[in-house]
Order: structure tokens, then sequence, then C-alpha cells
């Protein structure tokens, strides 16, 4: 039987979104494929959350193709950058927590390219005087990433509502980012 990679890498980020210390075994059972046939195809766990991590950088990168960051003020960028975050930050905030196993060795240069973009956002927000200059785009992207991760967690406890997330998440790194003027 021919076991779809893409589908074994679907059904292992659903489940650990919902449960991140799920087991190879747990994993197997999820697939509907033996443990044996997991093994085929990872290694162990390092491997399967490598290829996840390729996973999630291609959906994160799907997400801010379309946000369309280059669109309009960096304010309005943003807000559509969460939304289409949304239906995959619980994975995403599996994976930031995952990849800290990893500390040290060589990060994947995905990730560089996607904290480059947004980044970029925020650099271009404060240019135009969106944002406030104090603080670095290198600190509001792990700031964003930051808070998506919490939000997803929050959701998936049931300590907030999912209607929420995009507008608390905004409104608090902009209450934060946002450049006010004195008076």
């Amino acid at each position: 039987m021919a076991v779809d990679r893409e589908h074994l890498l679907r059904t292992a980020a659903s489940l650990l979104t919902r449960k991140s210390t799920a087991t190879m075994d747990e994993v197997a059972r999820a697939a509907g494929i033996s443990r044996a046939t997991l093994h085929r195809h990872f290694a162990g766990r390092d491997a399967l959350v490598r290829a996840l991590e390729e996973l999630g950088i291609r959906q994160l990168e799907s997400a801010l193709e379309a946000a369309r960051l280059d669109e309009g003020g960096a304010e309005g960028a943003l807000r559509r950058l969460v939304a289409e975050i949304e239906p995959s930050s619980g994975f995403l905030a599996f994976l930031v927590s995952e990849n800290q196993l990893f500390e040290g060795e060589q990060m994947h240069p995905g990730w560089a390219r996607l904290d480059g973009r947004i980044a970029a956002l925020f650099q271009r927000g404060q240019e135009t005087g969106e944002f406030r200059i104090d603080l670095t785009p290198a600190w509001l992207t792990e700031a964003l990433y930051g808070l998506v991760g919490s939000g997803a967690w929050a959701i998936h406890e049931g300590r907030v509502a999912a209607k929420d997330f995009q507008y608390m998440i905004v409104e608090l790194l902009l209450g934060g980012a946002r450049r006010s003027v004195e008076k």
C-alpha cells in the first residue's frame, strides 16, 4: 500500500497541533498506518518534525503571498497577514516550540526568508510613520510570532474565543507598535 506523504504530514500536523506530545505510535494510528510504515518515511520524531517544518514554511509562505504585504499601508497588510496565518496558527505554534529543541543547529533557510519578509513589512511601517521606530523590525517580527502562538494555544485551551484571534493579536501588537504622535 502506497502512503501519501503529504496526507501523512497533514495528519501529523493536525494531531500535533492538538497534542504536541503525541508519540510516533499515535501519529501512525491517526494516519491509519503502522508504526513501521511511519518509520520507513521518518526515522524518528526529529525527522518527522523536520518534514513538518517544510510544510509549515510552505503554509506561511502561502499566507504571506495571500496577504499581499506590498499593497496599501503597513497596518492593513499586517491585519491581512494575521488573518491569513490564523488557519495554521496552531501548527505554527507547535513548530516554534518544537524547533527550540534544535537550538544550536543551523536554522532552515526558509525561516530566514519568512523573517525577512515580515521584518520588511514592519520596516516599511516605520518608514511611513505608521509604526514606532524605537522597536526593531526583528523584535516586532518575533513579537508577532509570539502572539500568534500564544493566541493559538489560548484558543486550543478554551481560554479565548476563536472569533477574537485576529482582533486580539493585531490590536495588542499595534497598540505596542503603533507610533503615537506627541501633542
